[in-house]
């Protein structure tokens, strides 16, 4: 009998219990974001901006900064065999970068060797450019987002307060509590973005950083199969004479 009655008490507090639990309050991310106010949208703006500039940055490296060995093999085959036309469809057939820098110097391979390396190097510091597009708007959104987001927990806090003034009854914990958190939401935002802002471009400008590297060596072949081509050119008229 005293087992059934502790059994009963049980239920009856577990029972009483369930309302409060249903009544509890769940705030999804959509509703939590558009209670940061209007700086939410230079945020939103910058964070599609950083998912456009991370990920074009990220195709363009992909696609054009492949140097194949088999490749190189046939464009210093051809410069040795002096077969300009030949040198010119390899690198069309190409998006590589290399091959644009190649294409370059090679229409220049009659002319002396210092001419062809300044071409190429003229043609390598314009690819380099071209990879390094974007870089500087991630670097500003990493600065720029963090500060939207102070900005705004500034604007929040300060209208909190304002309504806390404005209150005539006595200030409860939870409209302090609800005008906080409301002006935090900006700053973790802000800093969400910045953060992932700063590291796509740390890592982009490590991956151009090798980039340039390996077009740099691939650049140099180029130039040192064009001058074994001139030196062998040389040594042929010389025992032609």
């Amino acid at each position: 009998m005293h087992n059934s009655m502790c059994l009963l008490q049980i239920e009856i507090i577990n029972t009483s219990l369930l309302p409060a639990v249903g009544s509890s309050e769940t705030i999804s991310l959509l509703d939590l974001l558009l209670k940061g106010g209007w700086v939410m949208l230079p945020i939103l703006l910058l964070s599609i901006l950083t998912a456009y500039a991370i990920i074009e940055r990220l195709i363009v490296l992909q696609r054009s900064t492949k140097i194949p060995q088999r490749w190189m093999d046939a464009v210093k085959t051809k410069i040795l065999e002096g077969d300009v036309q030949g040198v010119k469809i390899l690198c069309a057939q190409k998006q590589y970068a290399i091959a644009r820098i190649i294409k370059a110097g090679i229409k220049k391979l009659y002319e002396p060797t210092k001419n062809i390396a300044h071409a190429v190097e003229n043609a390598a510091q314009i690819e380099v450019y071209k990879l390094e597009k974007n870089l500087a708007l991630l670097g500003t959104i990493s600065g720029a987002a963090p500060m939207l987001g102070f900005l705004g927990t500034v604007v929040g806090m300060i209208q909190a307060f304002m309504a806390m003034a404005q209150e005539t009854n006595q200030i409860s914990p939870k409209l302090l509590s609800g005008g906080i958190y409301e002006a935090m939401i900006t700053t973790a935002a802000g800093l969400v973005v910045g953060i992932v802002a700063n590291l796509g471009y740390n890592y982009l400008l490590t991956r151009i950083q090798k980039t340039t590297h390996r077009i740099e060596h691939a650049a140099s072949q180029f130039i040192e199969s064009v001058g074994i081509y001139s030196e062998s050119k040389q040594h042929k008229k010389a025992s032609e004479a």
